[in-house]
């Protein structure tokens, strides 16, 4: 039997204007740290509450809490006497039903009749439950009815955490050493180490190995053993080209010429793009794009003249991305104002090996799929070792090797008319991944691309010979190239010698547009220097292409403590923690403090509203910044909704966000493409960030930034699974991006 505490029973004097004009507002509470089965407490009584008495009728509490429920209601001023009881029940049953010992109560005028500060139900057998009862009433005005009384007391009451500054410190504790209590983690951290799913990098990943499967050498057959990555596209070849998807599945795509309105395809709202609403025989994985679509844009019979400039057709189907704000605004331009060939964009790579043009490849095209471009990684190397085999010593290198730079001009070929092809199909961003290391070879792909894509070469210059060493060690233990050589030492000569050959023939890039990256890998400054760069999506890539670097370091994202919405099932608000969130907040300082003891500087990452804040309250010793585009998913007028309220009131919005959570844009509110937008700076600075991050955020946030780093495709990012108190580590550094998880509670 629990112990009871005093009633809160109180009333509000407004004088004798407000009393008559005013009705009364009650709200009935009741606590209980003993959860007993399925049964929920339930309030009965006298009209006008529910009538007659009749325990069928009597209204559910909600859960508050996790060891609170609560009630509110309005008395009409002819009623302000109530006679009601507690009792419990099953939500959605009536069996079995306990109601509360005792007489009735009575609320007269808002104040509760004798001293009943508990409630008792006699369960089977002898056994007593006791549960704290708390009643308030408050005179409320017809005003503050008309907008309603309940959402002004939780949304606009004053926040627990108004006080504190954007930017702040607390000065470190020592939760560490809180052995014996809930919040302690009295393991090593490694014990709570959970799973990652299946399509998550948990070690060490060679970037050419994921970049794109090469599809004119699929038409022909020419496949090695050697290279995991050929998948089933040749027994496959008659069905059209292969894509690469996330997690090593491969789609297989028809030939565009064989697509068209009349095989059963629909255009879709999406501008220019076209989806497999009905089911297709002899057709895998007809809707090939990673998600990406065309902004909404509405086109009138009388804009046709648009149509034929912009050319949103079948002709360019993806050239916009599916993107909300800046960059589709960006899109629409460049698709209106510039030339044909710019709207396709070719990234060419320039560097000596070990120089990291894979790396910052790898990098870019995760960028640039996560802003909405339909992005393709063609690493040369790759073609060169499906078409010639991987046991290519260092003389297939040489300048002084003709049938070496024949075989290797070929393939670079090979790999610039896929890039073309898919372009014509729709792509808009090839990266283009290989040495290209004289005017020669640069000068062909030029020749290639006239008229068919803009090509800006990305150049990557390092000075600095422990990097060079490093990226060279890491070539010859990941690299397919010496994939069957057992002795580390021979393929490490092997490579300095292909290196050194490299050298004799390398000519700097000093034509056409291009952006030169010098020593800009190494964290400490460097220099990038652009040409003839113009255009808003090229713009973008210098930007980014400013702020990345190499230096490894943890990033930590978790979901806020579980908050008061979360028990309710309500989305959006700014509700407080729960006790359970409160206990998470203390052992993620807990955490925090043993993972990052060894680092020198970190920082904590949270957004405005309370429960990110009150979770990372009791983090001690790192600087706290508040950010505006961490928050929460804009709800708009569904916030403070339960989803089953939304379904019920409002079918047709439930039923659109059900259809397309992506680009749903819930009324006045926003969808997960406007998240993404407001994000952009968010990534931006965790790529320039040297110390390790801890981002405090909300469930739709850490979707989207989650989805950044482990690029997966736009349209899974709301369905992303992203459990309370959990803590997802991301580890970037040289080999990549991997991740581990750990389940605190």
């Amino acid at each position: 039997m629990g112990t009871a505490a005093s009633t809160n029973a109180d009333t509000s004097s407004h004088g004798s204007e407000d009393h008559a004009g005013g009705q009364l507002y009650v709200s009935l509470k009741m606590e209980n740290y003993r959860l007993k089965g399925e049964l929920v407490p339930h309030v009965y009584g006298s009209a006008p509450l529910v009538g007659s008495w009749d325990s069928s009728k009597a209204l559910y509490m909600e859960r508050e809490s996790t060891f609170m429920w609560e009630l509110s209601f309005v008395v009409p001023p002819n009623h302000e006497t109530l006679d009601f009881k507690f009792l419990l029940k099953p939500k959605h049953g009536n069996v079995p039903c306990v109601v509360e010992e005792g007489p009735n109560r009575q609320l007269i005028g808002g104040t509760l009749q004798g001293d009943q500060d508990s409630a008792m139900f006699k369960l089977t057998g002898d056994e007593i439950l006791e549960y704290k009862v708390f009643i308030k009433a408050d005179r409320v005005s017809p005003f503050d009815l008309a907008a309603s009384w309940r959402a002004y007391q939780e949304n606009f009451q004053r926040s627990t955490v108004r006080g504190i500054p954007d930017v702040s410190i607390a000065a470190a504790t020592e939760v560490g050493n809180d052995i014996g209590s809930q919040a302690s983690l009295e393991l090593d951290i490694e014990h709570y180490v959970v799973p990652a799913p299946s399509s998550a990098n948990s070690g060490p990943v060679y970037a050419a190995n994921m970049t794109e499967t090469p599809r004119s050498l699929a038409r022909t057959g020419m496949f090695s053993r050697n290279d995991s990555s050929s998948g089933s596209s040749h027994s496959q070849k008659d069905l059209g080209a292969s894509v690469d998807r996330p997690g090593g599945m491969e789609v297989i795509a028809p030939e565009t010429a064989k697509l068209s309105l009349g095989s059963g395809l629909v255009e879709s709202k999406s501008v220019g793009t076209f989806s497999n609403m009905q089911k297709q025989e002899g057709h895998r994985g007809l809707f090939v794009d990673r998600g990406v679509g065309s902004p909404r844009l509405m086109k009138s019979s009388s804009s046709s003249a648009f149509a034929v400039d912009v050319k949103l057709g079948s002709e360019s189907k993806n050239s916009m991305p599916a993107a909300a704000g800046a960059v589709a605004a960006g899109a629409v331009a460049d698709q209106m104002l510039g030339p044909k060939e710019d709207r396709h964009l070719a990234i060419v790579l320039v560097g000596l090996p070990a120089r990291g043009k894979t790396f910052t490849a790898a990098k870019l095209t995760r960028y640039l799929r996560w802003l909405g471009h339909d992005t393709k990684h063609f690493n040369v190397g790759k073609y060169r070792r499906l078409k010639h085999g991987v046991n290519k010593t260092a003389d297939f290198f040489s300048g002084d090797n003709p049938e070496g730079i024949e075989a290797r001009n070929e393939v670079a070929a090979l790999a610039m008319e896929d890039m073309i092809s898919w372009m014509q199909e729709g792509g808009q961003v090839g990266i283009f991944d290989a040495t290209n290391s004289t005017r020669k070879r640069r000068n062909m792909l030029m020749k290639m691309a006239e008229g068919e894509c803009k090509i800006i070469f990305l150049e990557t210059l390092c000075n600095d010979r422990n990097i060079i060493e490093r990226n060279i060690r890491l070539k010859v233990q990941q690299s397919a190239d010496y994939a069957e050589e057992p002795d580390f030492e021979a393929g490490y000569h092997d490579f300095k010698v292909r290196l050194e050959n490299y050298e004799k023939v390398y000519e700097p890039v000093e034509e056409g547009s291009y952006i030169k990256m010098i020593d800009m890998v190494s964290g400490n400054g460097g220099q990038i220097q652009v040409n003839n760069i113009s255009g808003y999506l090229p713009g973008r890539i210098v930007f980014f292409l400013v702020n990345t670097h190499l230096t490894p370091r943890p990033i930590l994202l978790t979901r806020h403590g579980e908050s008061r919405y979360n028990v309710r099932g309500r989305i959006g608000g700014d509700s407080a923690i729960s006790d359970s969130g409160e206990l998470y907040a203390k052992k993620l300082a807990n955490f925090v403090e043993r993972r990052l003891k060894n680092e020198k500087a970190a920082s904590i990452w949270t957004s405005t509203l309370q429960r990110t804040i009150l979770t990372a309250g009791p983090i001690g010793g790192f600087p706290k910044i508040q950010w505006r585009a961490l928050d929460e998913i804009n709800s708009g007028v569904c916030d403070g909704m339960t989803y089953e309220e939304i379904k019920k009131n409002m079918p047709e919005e439930y039923e659109s966000r059900k259809k397309d959570k992506l680009r749903y844009r819930y009324p006045r509110g926003e969808s997960y493409l406007d998240v993404i937008q407001r994000l952009e700076p968010v990534i931006i600075e965790l790529e320039r960030q040297r110390a390790p991050v801890v981002v405090i955020s909300h469930q739709a946030v850490l979707r989207a930034l989650y989805a950044y780093f482990a690029d997966r495709p736009l349209k899974e990012i709301p369905h992303i699974e992203m459990p309370l108190h959990t803590i997802i580590e991301i580890q970037m550094g040289v080999t990549g991006v991997q991740e581990k998880r750990y389940k605190l509670m």
